[in-house]
């Protein structure tokens, strides 16, 4: 059992860089020159990449080596996605009585050029300011003093090796802009301790919203310092919502406001975190509507059961570079957008509105989201 997970390891890393070296280097039967310089370069890869990414996300982390391990990852998934769907361009070229060395070649050239566009494009995409997604969310059990209530959602933040301050300042102004009622963040702020990263999140200290700024932890707070970011943020003027519930009310009508920590706290060895919705909701009245933050999507079985509303989660990224959405499918219920869960429980799952690892974003664009709240009673 624990040389399963270093073989897995290993078998992974040996496709990763081994098909888009077959694609582009060996079955493309290039001059011996050719040949020699990509495969050194792929082999060069292979060797440094697992050396970068101890370096530089391990207990020593180093922010530089954690930039060109995570771009590396980024590059290497884009191809190797790419040279999958190259056997299909061969098998054209194949049917269409292309010969060899040409069909080859013409598969190697064109896996790179989509690469290195989609590469391009995707680092443009995942360093800009996110576009805005509107979404008109009708809860039935919403009273009509609360119609209209606008709930801004930021995810997925990931401040980390990059330092995006100027970014993060800009995220503000786009938010205030949108002149919330309530503004949360679904969780996985930031990669690293306060002390790392407090510059880049301390812009969020000046976010605005006319009723409640509510945050959560994600899985990566726990694998920093959880208890750290849920002091800060609260210094910083959020309701950390830690398995606990607020309540908003207009018009004499009232919305319960809750939210959990995210599952990953449970075996985290810190006491008191770990998803707990009963906490959360307890004190609640039965009639009022309930908004729940939880990081997760695959937490909506949980919120289902207990007859929440809307849950409001991140942590997909929508799969960030495609295909991962596929996989990121395979554990969560939902990738990205409005879905129903039951008869009563709707899930609105954010794209994320920063990056984590490569900052790239592929066919999944980062987005803050504007959702408004409206009522089912006439």
């Amino acid at each position: 059992m624990r040389l399963a997970r270093p073989a897995l390891i290993a078998v992974t890393l040996v496709l990763l860089f081994g098909l888009p070296w077959w694609t582009l280097v060996a079955a493309a039967d290039w001059p011996r020159p050719v040949a020699v310089a990509g495969t050194v370069v792929f082999a060069c890869a292979f060797l440094a990449f697992p050396v970068l990414m101890i370096t530089g996300h391990g207990g020593r982390a180093t922010d530089r080596a954690a930039n060109v391990a995570d771009a590396l990852l980024g590059g290497i998934w884009v191809l190797f996605s790419w040279s999958v769907l190259g056997v299909v361009l061969r098998l054209v070229l194949l049917a269409a009585g292309v010969d060899d060395p040409l069909r080859s070649r013409a598969v190697a050239l064109a896996v790179l050029a989509v690469a290195v566009v989609l590469v391009a494009v995707g680092h443009a995409e995942a360093m800009r300011l996110p576009r805005t997604r509107a979404v008109d969310v009708v809860l039935p059990r919403l009273g009509p003093g609360l119609d209209g209530l606008r709930v801004v959602v930021l995810a997925d933040t990931h401040f980390g090796p990059i330092d995006r301050t100027r970014w993060s300042r800009r995220v503000v102004d786009a938010v205030n802009a949108l002149e919330a009622d309530v503004v949360c963040h679904a969780g996985d702020l930031a990669d690293g301790s306060v002390e790392r990263r407090r510059g880049q999140v301390d812009p969020l200290g000046d976010v605005r919203a006319a009723e409640a700024r509510l945050y959560i932890t994600g899985n990566h707070e726990y694998y920093s310092d959880a208890p750290g970011w849920l002091a800060h943020m609260a210094s910083l003027g959020w309701d950390t919502l830690h398995n606990r519930h607020r309540v908003v009310e207009r018009g004499g009508d009232r919305l319960v406001l809750a939210g959990v920590d995210d599952p990953t706290g449970t075996s985290s060895g810190l006491a008191g975190h770990g998803t707990d919705l009963t906490a959360a909701l307890a004190g609640t009245d039965p009639d009022v509507p309930v908004l729940l933050l939880a990081h997760q999507p695959r937490q909506v079985a949980l919120a289902a059961a207990a007859g929440v509303d809307l849950q409001i989660s991140g942590h997909t990224h929508g799969g960030q570079i495609w295909p991962f959405h596929l996989l990121v499918r395979l554990e969560q219920p939902s990738v990205s957008g409005l879905s129903r869960h039951g008869e009563r429980t709707q899930l609105y799952t954010s794209r994320g509105t920063g990056f984590w690892g490569p900052p790239l974003r592929v066919f999944a664009p980062s987005e803050i989201t504007v959702l408004t709240l409206r009522s089912g009673r006439a």
